[in-house]
């Protein structure tokens, strides 16, 4: 695997003489702010021309025989890839690393707030190989169910099919700064509106040539429950062969009335969509307390009952390609891209800390006297992650969002992932 933790002393020019890479192409790949800058605990992403490693529960019958077979290697690379492991011992359950030149398969899809600068769609070319769907930040709909578009998508909706990216239009209950419940419990409950809802939605996809639709509807009120699913068989009925994405937020259990969670009835979404993303984000969310974003142990559980509920080939879970600064002691948040989040490690010469049992990087560091602590997701985080949706045999995952700069979970995934299109 191409991770190196960088230790107290060590530069650039050494990493790249002993792994026979360029110190240019480290800097690039891991977006670092110079040759010279580098702070103890970094993970960085070094390329080699190892195959990829594939994580694989055993399952009855299975031996290393047969695995080498369907990943198309040999035993004897299993066995070293998993030093302790007594091939004649195998037990169900147990997880394993298989080298393999069969890459993971997922459908991925990128949350993405349009702006009026051209950044955007250099952006989007850039990762035109890694993303199966684009989801576009930028729809709401009114207090009759009329869904209107808030920010001018059109050149980012034609160049996404040009890159052979399926465009969805993203439906938010957003009402100026957040999400609002009233919004859409209001609608929800209402037969008429709740059609209003789903003929709009329709026309707006035909009219501006989406490929389907992704559905954000957060802090439904727990009593919509049933009238949420009724909204989602409704719009799939009108929809037809048009994708519908519902994103629901994270839950270790059915908590009907939980006032976020609550209305996701995890069964009948999954029964009804095409895809189902698990909103496996915000863990430690703004204004708490110092925590991992995506704990790895968390997203597990999630996906743990995920799966009891929803087919995992329809399931996604969600990566978030951001980090939060936070004031220790105090509700006060600022957030910022991993890269950004990486590179004040580094600026401001933080050791970077990795916690074992979230899998997730943090580092501490001050400013004007207050101490802050920073979380945030790196190389070895990512990596966990998409072990997990690979044990797991998931459809794949969603990025918030891709213009939050993070070049490791792109490099990452370029080299050893294959994505859908």
């Amino acid at each position: 695997m191409g991770v190196h933790l960088v230790s107290t002393g060590e530069n650039l020019w050494a990493i790249s003489n002993r792994y026979g890479v360029s110190m240019q192409t480290i800097v690039e790949l891991n977006g670092l702010p110079s040759t010279s800058s580098l702070v103890p605990g970094l993970g960085l992403f070094i390329p080699d021309n190892q195959p990829p490693i594939r994580t694989y529960k055993i399952r009855p019958g299975d031996q290393f025989g047969g695995l080498a077979q369907r990943f198309n290697t040999d035993i004897t690379s299993i066995v070293g890839a998993n030093p302790g492991v007594d091939p004649k011992q195998l037990f169900i359950g147990q997880i394993i690393n298989i080298p393999s030149p069969v890459k993971l398969r997922l459908t991925t899809l990128g949350f993405l707030v349009p702006s009026g600068g051209s950044d955007i769609l250099s952006v989007l070319e850039s990762l035109a190989g890694q993303l199966t769907y684009l989801a576009v930040v930028a729809y709401s709909f009114t207090a009759e169910g009329y869904a209107y578009n808030e920010i001018e998508d059109s050149a980012i909706v034609a160049r996404s099919k040009q890159l052979n990216i399926t465009p969805l239009l993203m439906i938010r209950n957003f009402t100026g700064v957040d999400f609002s419940a009233e919004l859409a419990g209001n609608v929800l409950a209402n037969a008429v509106y709740r059609r209003n809802l789903v003929h709009s939605i329709v026309n707006l996809i035909s009219q501006r040539g989406f490929g389907g639709v992704s559905i954000d509807f957060e802090f439904i009120p727990p009593p919509q429950r049933n009238d949420f699913n009724l909204f989602l068989r409704e719009l799939k009925t009108a929809l037809g062969e048009l994708i519908l994405h519902v994103n629901v937020h994270a839950k270790t259990a059915d908590l009907p009335t939980n006032r976020i969670v609550g209305a996701y009835d995890y069964a009948a979404i999954g029964s009804i969509a095409d895809i189902v993303a698990v909103m496996t984000i915000d863990y430690g969310y703004p204004g708490g307390p110092p925590d991992p974003i995506a704990p790895i142990w968390w997203m597990e559980q999630v996906v743990q009952y995920s799966v009891t509920q929803i087919n995992p080939r329809k399931l996604q879970i969600a990566l978030p390609l951001y980090g939060y600064d936070k004031v220790v002691g105090a509700s006060i948040t600022h957030a910022m891209s991993v890269l950004t989040a990486q590179n004040q490690a580094i600026t401001t010469g933080s050791p970077i800390q990795f916690d074992l049992h979230a899998m997730s990087p943090w580092y501490r560091h001050w400013s004007a006297g207050v101490e802050r602590v920073v979380w945030f997701e790196d190389i070895r985080s990512f990596i966990e992650k998409y072990r997990l949706m690979d044990v797991y045999n998931l459809l794949g995952t969603t990025f918030w969002q891709i213009s939050l700069a993070a070049p490791q979970n792109w490099a990452f995934l370029s080299k050893n992932i294959a994505v859908m299109k």
